[in-house]
C-alpha cells in the first residue's frame, strides 16, 4: 500500500473516529460516569428553562399511589380477583388479592377527590398572562393522573415530572404536553418539586409517596425550603399509617413540628387551607 493510500483511509478514519464527534451529538460520551454531573446539570436546567418560558409562577404538588384508580377500573380488578378465589377458594395468594382488591376499591374516592382537585386549583388560579398554584405531579398513573386529569378537564396547563423506572414510567394522558418532563436522576426532579411549591397536597400512596412527603417535611423541619403548607389527604389513613404523635412523645421530633402539615378530607378544605395560608381571595 503507498503513502497517498495510507493518507486516504487515515482521513477516512479520522472523519469516523467519535473523538471527531462534537461533544454535544455524542450521546455514549455524555453518558459516560464521569459526566453524571453535566447531566444532572442540564435534567435542572432544561425543566428550569421551560418552565419559565411557559411563565410557571407557582405550583401545587400532588402526590399520591399509582394503584389507587378510578371506580370502574377497581371494580374490575375486584370482579378479576373474585372469580380467581372462587377457581382456587383455599389458595392464599388468591385470598389475598380478593383483600387487596377490596381495600383499593374502598379508595376510589381519592380518586375523584384528586381530580377535583385539580379542576380547583386551576380554574381559580390561571389566566393569560401568570400561571399560579399550577398543578404538578409525578406524572404517573392513579392519583397523579387524576390530578392531571383534573387540570385537563377544564382547559388549564398542568406539569408531569415522569421518571425512568422500571414500570409505571409511561405518563399519564393528561399533562400538558409541552410541561411534561422525563427525568433519570430522582434527585433533580425532587428539587424542581419544590422550588416552585406553594403547597403540597399528599394523597394515599406507597413508598414513593412516603418518601416525597418525609422529603419535604425534613426541609421544612430545618428551614431549607419555603414555608408551605403540607397537607395530608385523608386523615384516617394517614393515621392508621404514622403515629406522628408517637413520634414527638418519643422526643425525636419537637411538639411543634406537628404544626407543618394539616389534614383535609375534601378537595374544597384543602385548597381552603392553601388559599388562607397565601391570603389569596
Amino acid at each position: 500500500m503507498n503513502l497517498e493510500d495510507k493518507v486516504k483511509i487515515n482521513r477516512n478514519a479520522i472523519r469516523d473516529s467519535t473523538s471527531y464527534e462534537l461533544a454535544e451529538y455524542d450521546i455514549n460520551f455524555l453518558k459516560r460516569d464521569e459526566n453524571r454531573p453535566l447531566r444532572m446539570q442540564l435534567e435542572l436546567l432544561k425543566t428550569e428553562t421551560l418552565l419559565r418560558e411557559n411563565d410557571i409562577r407557582s405550583t401545587v404538588v400532588i402526590f399520591g399511589g399509582t394503584q389507587i384508580v378510578p371506580q370502574d377500573e377497581a371494580a374490575a380488578h375486584m370482579v378479576r380477583a373474585q372469580t380467581h378465589l372462587k377457581d382456587r377458594p383455599n389458595d392464599p395468594v388468591a385470598v389475598r388479592e380478593v383483600a387487596r382488591a377490596k381495600s383499593i376499591l374502598d379508595k376510589c374516592r381519592y380518586y375523584e377527590a384528586a381530580r377535583k382537585f385539580g379542576e380547583i386549583a386551576s380554574t381559580s388560579s390561571q389566566n393569560n398572562t401568570q400561571r399560579e398554584f399550577v398543578v404538578m405531579t409525578g406524572g404517573g398513573p392513579g392519583i397523579m393522573e387524576a390530578a392531571n386529569r383534573g387540570a385537563f378537564e377544564v382547559g388549564a396547563k398542568s406539569i408531569g415530572l415522569n421518571i425512568e423506572l422500571p414500570s409505571e414510567q409511561e405518563p399519564n394522558h393528561y399533562i400538558t404536553p409541552e410541561l411534561c418532563f422525563q427525568f433519570h436522576y430522582f434527585a433533580m426532579r425532587k428539587f424542581h418539586f419544590i422550588l416552585r411549591a406553594a403547597a403540597l397536597v399528599i394523597f394515599p400512596g406507597g413508598f414513593g409517596t412516603l418518601d416525597e412527603l418525609f422529603n419535604t417535611l425534613c426541609l421544612r423541619q430545618t428551614s431549607r425550603m419555603q414555608e408551605i403548607p403540607i397537607i395530608l389527604f385523608g386523615r384516617s389513613y394517614w393515621e392508621s399509617i404514622i403515629n406522628f404523635q408517637q413520634l414527638a412523645d418519643e422526643g425525636v421530633v419537637a411538639d411543634e413540628h406537628l404544626n407543618l402539615f394539616d389534614y383535609a378530607e375534601t378537595p374544597e378544605e384543602a385548597w381552603k387551607i392553601i388559599t388562607d395560608y397565601h391570603m389569596v381571595k
